[in-house]
C-alpha cells in the first residue's frame, strides 16, 4: 500500500529502475475511482501492485506491511548506481553495505517506510 500513486510510481521507476507495466483506471465495488498500478523490477518475472491506502486502517499500515522486518528483496546488476539513486532520492539507508556470500547487501526503506534488502551480484 502507498499513500500516493504518482509518488510511488516515481520512486519505483526512477529510483529503483522498475518498469511501469500498467496504470489503468479502475472502480471500487462501491463505485469510487481508483487505479490499477503494477511495476516490475528490471529482472522481470514478478511485479508489485501499488494500491493506494483507503481509509484510516489501511493508511496506518503503510510502511509497516511486514511488521518492521525486511520483507522485500531487490537484486540489481549495478549495486553502486542503484544505491546512489536511493541516496539522491533521500531514501533511508540502514547501515553500510556489507559483502556476503550471496553478494553485496544493504537495507533501505522505500518511500512508504518498508524495509528492503538491496542485493548486488553474487561474487564470481
Amino acid at each position: 500500500m502507498v499513500s500516493d500513486y504518482d509518488e510511488a510510481i516515481r520512486f519505483f521507476v526512477e529510483v529503483l529502475g522498475f518498469a511501469l507495466v500498467e496504470d489503468s483506471p479502475s472502480v471500487t465495488n462501491d463505485g469510487r475511482a481508483k487505479r490499477w498500478v503494477v511495476v516490475r523490477p528490471p529482472s522481470g518475472g514478478t511485479g508489485l501492485l501499488l494500491a493506494k491506502a483507503d481509509g484510516a486502517a489501511q493508511q496506518a499500515a503503510v510502511g509497516n506491511q511486514t511488521g518492521g522486518r525486511v520483507g522485500f528483496f531487490l537484486r540489481v546488476d549495478d549495486f553502486d548506481a542503484t544505491l546512489a539513486r536511493l541516496r539522491a532520492y533521500g531514501a533511508e539507508i540502514l547501515g553500510e553495505p556489507r559483502h556476503e556470500e550471496y553478494g553485496t547487501v544493504v537495507v533501505f526503506r522505500d518511500l512508504a517506510g518498508n524495509r528492503w534488502d538491496l542485493l548486488g551480484p553474487r561474487p564470481a
